[in-house]
């Protein structure tokens, strides 16, 4: 399942209202490849270990569900003990042992700053959501279907960010809810050529059915016209949610502000490399590269 979608990994995108809390360490999360920074210098310091602990609850997490060989009732009895602690430590009591790297820091922030676990809670409620269709070979029905996942495996990131920095306005968690929805539609699309094989069928059924795409020829990753036609149609949808969520960008002052526009710019600039090779992500995964940077920058400057 795609941590890789940078609304798990960060987006430090508002100004605190908190006063400044004592330091907490930063967990160092797993060496995965990321579109995006975590908790980067851009990001405020004194929120940079808050941030790291968030990430670093939901790429555990993720690594449950998804890394190794295990099998699923071995993964899904892991992310209830997960649960279990998680759900210890929001109530003031210690968590099993098993986590400690994450467990501690999460402890402080919720305690520093109130978390809603709740939220945190749909994290999981997503990530047990992929083992189970992964298990059962399902894919998503409908749009609708799909968008639910994300509202559960990308929007809480957002929404736990904002809450770090006091922003609690409609206005702007709508926004948030377009960038990471977005983001997270991004990843499924550049993600194609890596995830069907691996069992996770992200093209919802009526969609494919309405492009006349045979589901057959996607899961042996086919580029069909058809199928580039659909994914045409999946990656220009996420471009209109992402340009729906940015004017988020222009309420956020200082240099989250900047990290923010830097986010979006990301998942932009890997739409603009979809689309440049002709949306035939079935047969290659395109990446940012270090060196696009400077392009990403410049544009984040004319937003």
């Amino acid at each position: 399942m795609p941590i890789e979608n940078p609304c798990q990994a960060t987006i430090s995108s508002v100004k605190p209202s908190q006063p400044s809390q004592p330091a907490m360490p930063t967990p160092k999360p797993a060496h995965h490849y990321e579109n995006f920074p975590v908790a980067s210098f851009l990001c405020p310091p004194h929120l940079r270990a808050p941030i790291a602990a968030i990430y670093w609850f939901a790429r555990t997490a993720d690594d449950l569900a998804d890394e190794g060989d295990a099998p699923a009732q071995q993964r899904l009895d892991e992310l209830a003990a997960y649960r279990a602690d998680l759900q210890a430590v929001a109530a003031g009591q210690p968590h099993g042992g098993r986590w400690p790297q994450v467990f501690a820091p999460l402890t402080k922030v919720i305690a520093a700053f109130k978390l809603p676990t709740r939220l945190l809670e749909d994290l999981l409620d997503a990530f047990v959501q992929d083992v189970i269709k992964t298990r059962d070979h399902a894919g998503y029905d409908t749009q609708a279907e799909l968008l639910d996942y994300c509202r559960r495996s990308a929007n809480p990131v957002g929404r736990l960010l904002l809450h770090l920095y006091g922003v609690q306005d409609a206005a702007s968690l709508c926004r948030s809810d377009d960038i990471c929805t977005a983001l997270q539609l991004i990843n499924f699309w550049q993600d194609l050529s890596v995830d069907i094989p691996r069992g996770r069928y992200y093209l919802p059924v009526q969609d494919c059915a309405a492009h006349q795409v045979d589901l057959q020829d996607i899961k042996a990753l086919q580029q069909t016209p058809e199928a580039t036609k659909l994914i045409a149609h999946q990656a220009n949808t996420a471009r209109a949610m992402m340009q729906k969520g940015a004017p988020l960008v222009h309420q956020i002052p200082g240099r989250a502000g900047w990290e923010l526009r830097l986010v979006v710019q990301g998942g932009l600039r890997i739409l603009d490399k979809i689309e440049a090779m002709q949306f035939a992500t079935l047969k290659l995964r395109p990446r940012v590269r270090a060196w696009e940077a400077p392009l990403m920058l410049w544009r984040s400057i004319w937003m």
